[in-house]
């Protein structure tokens, strides 16, 4: 009687308020948020995994507001905690673009390639010193109706001059952090202490560690 009642314990199901979305479909993203949030024992899942397939418009003016609406899109329909992030490529020689558009700067359906190259080409023959850039994420969490939080964090760095490195995603290939490594040189766990999404994840760590851990 009691090895019947260990085992179905060791397979009921994650409790639903340890259950957290992360408002995203991208593999790589939702990849570094699993290893970011392993230590409070979430069971981390997608929007898909959690049965959430409509098109959200992100028609914010800054990365909190987009990261606001995903998170309260997927909140309301599936009522589970639910994190988003908004984050993306500001250029200083570009005025701050791509900026909110970083995802669609190279028009709907463009690969990670397409929108480097696209980088690359508006910054050809730009000098050194005029191609300082940085990372920005925004990130909102919607634990329940009580609690919600949002955070900011960046890192900086410079565009190159072409692609470099393998790992990582987006713009991870022609963002230098310097003259040898670009974040997409860089090894997942070292990614994750220094990158615009560790920094603001770092600070909502801080809330998570007292309501959670």
């Amino acid at each position: 009687m009691e090895q019947r009642k260990q085992s179905s314990e060791e397979q009921s199901p994650v409790p639903e308020r340890k259950r957290l979305v992360i408002a995203t479909n991208n593999a790589g993203k939702l990849r570094e948020y699993k290893e970011l949030l392993s230590p409070f024992g979430f069971e981390v899942i997608s929007m898909r995994e959690a049965g959430f397939s409509e098109e959200i418009v992100e028609d914010g003016d800054t990365f909190e507001e987009n990261a606001h609406i995903k998170a309260r899109a997927v909140f309301e329909a599936t009522g589970i905690p639910t994190m988003a992030d908004d984050s993306g490529l500001e250029i200083d020689f570009l005025d701050g673009a791509p900026g909110v558009y970083s995802a669609r700067y190279a028009g709907e359906g463009a690969t990670d390639a397409e929108r480097c190259e696209k980088v690359l080409s508006e910054m050809h023959d730009v000098a050194r010193e005029l191609r300082e850039a940085r990372f920005v994420c925004s990130i909102y969490f919607i634990y329940d109706d009580e609690n919600e939080y949002s955070v900011s964090g960046e890192v900086r760095g410079y565009i190159g001059d072409e692609p470099l490195g393998e790992n990582g995603f987006g713009y991870d290939p022609i963002f230098m952090l310097d003259e040898d490594e670009s974040m997409a040189t860089i090894s997942d766990e070292e990614k994750n202490k220094i990158s615009h999404r560790a920094n603001a994840f770092q600070k909502l760590a801080e809330i998570l560690e007292e309501k959670f851990k």
